[in-house]
């Protein structure tokens, strides 16, 4: 499983050792026994006991069996795929093509109802077009994915945006002012999408703000991010997507948030950010 830094991942990854170490002590057998009952070196066993390497799943059927626990291997996989899903790099991710990757988080935003989202390059997917997904995701596909499933994705990704209009829930967007004024796709693509903008700013459960590019900032520019509720932030990176559960990291990303959504302008200001936007466009 790759390794990410993040400290969720970390502390999974541990509970997950701790869980097999207890299984081990409580079958009576020390590391160098349960090595010769599963077949392997006694250093394999120190390893994945201490969380430095993550088992397989064959790893975990084997270590349950040599301990007489084969009842609890299955509740110990399912741990370990959670914890290879927090975090997974983008290959894996979108070796079936970009539409599964677009519906498996239709489920997150379903069960959520407080979003906060913050954007340093891209119109966020929930407020883009058509035509603005159909440009992000095809740039994507020609990066990274030999599957060309473009069209799926991007009608994918269209039937999630309908989590903006049902159901008692609210959305904060901040994006760079940066955002305005790049895009993936034509003059006129970009200008539909800064019209969406000033549509979508005017919904009551919505707030869009535009962090000014400026001298003088308390907060630069970060990384991507979306907070879920207060449970979760996912975060896309360049090799892959973080997925963060642990409460004093998603209250670091909800801090920073914070700070950026403080140094934003909304309302009019916001609006005329996006008409300067448009207006240079032609």
């Amino acid at each position: 499983m790759p390794v990410s830094g993040s400290s969720s991942v970390q502390a999974a990854r541990k509970v997950l050792a701790d869980r097999l170490r207890e299984i081990c002590k409580d079958a009576g057998l020390d590391g160098k026994r349960l090595a010769e009952a599963c077949g392997w070196h006694p250093s394999k066993v120190s390893r994945i006991s201490s969380a430095k390497t993550s088992p397989s799943a064959d790893d975990i059927r084997a270590w349950c069996h040599a301990c007489g626990a084969d009842d609890q291997a299955a509740d110990l996989i399912a741990s370990l795929r959670a914890v290879e899903g927090m975090w997974v790099e983008w290959r894996r991710m979108e070796r079936a093509g970009l539409r599964q990757a677009q519906e498996s988080r239709l489920p997150l935003y379903e069960r959520t109802r407080r979003f906060r989202s913050y954007s340093p390059g891209l119109v966020p997917g929930l407020i883009q077009t058509y035509g603005y997904t159909e440009d992000v995701l095809r740039a994507v596909q020609r990066r990274r994915v030999e599957i060309d499933d473009v069209a799926d994705a991007v009608a994918a990704r269209m039937e999630r945006q309908r989590v903006l209009y049902e159901g008692h829930r609210r959305f904060a967007f901040l994006i760079e002012e940066s955002v305005l004024r790049n895009a993936p796709g034509e003059p006129e693509t970009q200008l539909e999408q800064l019209e969406h903008l000033l549509t979508i700013a005017l919904l009551p459960n919505v707030s869009l703000g535009v962090v000014r590019t400026r001298l003088g900032r308390s907060r630069m520019p970060v990384e991507g991010f979306w907070i879920f509720d207060t449970a979760q932030v996912n975060v896309e990176l360049i090799s892959g997507y973080l997925t963060i559960t642990q409460p004093r990291e998603v209250a670091m990303y909800a801090d920073t948030f914070a700070e950026l959504a403080d140094s934003a302008v909304y309302g009019v200001k916001a609006r005329a950010l996006i008409r300067t936007a448009m207006d240079s466009l032609g």
